[in-house]
């Protein structure tokens, strides 16, 4: 399969493009890093500029979306918060929709989100129909899979 992936730099991004190289797979690595000349197995993009380059993407079977502001390197000032909530909601946004409007576009989208979703459970066990919690947190999951 040809398997794009934001967020391949990252730890879980970094390991899944690992293992589904071992397993045979061709992995895209959709990065923002300003290049004139990016790698053969790089697309670029830039969320905050609302830009992609959407003919990298044409054909591929399978996108996973991991890319976000990391939320624990950095003090949740409300300028980090904007960072991380912006991240997610425009970067989402914009490959949703880039994907949306190919001629080939991939069959399968996976988004990661985050258990924050559910807030502070304490000792309750909680899956997916879990009810929403409340605070930044959940409020970002929200907003980022609504994106």
């Amino acid at each position: 399969m040809d398997i794009a992936i934001t967020g391949s730099s990252g730890l879980i991004g970094s390991a899944l493009t690992d293992g589904l190289r071992a397993q045979g797979h061709r992995v895209l690595r959709v990065v923002r890093r300003r290049s004139q000349h990016p790698a053969s197995d790089e697309a670029l993009w830039d969320p905050e500029t609302g830009t992609i380059d959407a003919a990298a993407l044409e054909g591929i079977d399978a996108v996973v979306h991991l890319a976000g502001e990391g939320i624990g390197e950095k003090r949740w000032t409300p300028g980090q918060k904007d960072r991380i909530r912006t991240s997610r909601t425009r970067g989402t946004a914009l490959l949703a929709s880039t994907l949306a409007a190919l001629d080939r576009p991939p069959k399968r989208l996976l988004s990661g989100s985050a258990i924050g979703i559910y807030g502070d459970t304490g000792q309750r066990a909680t899956d997916e129909t879990g009810r929403v919690g409340t605070g930044f947190l959940p409020d970002l999951c929200v907003e980022w899979e609504a994106a």
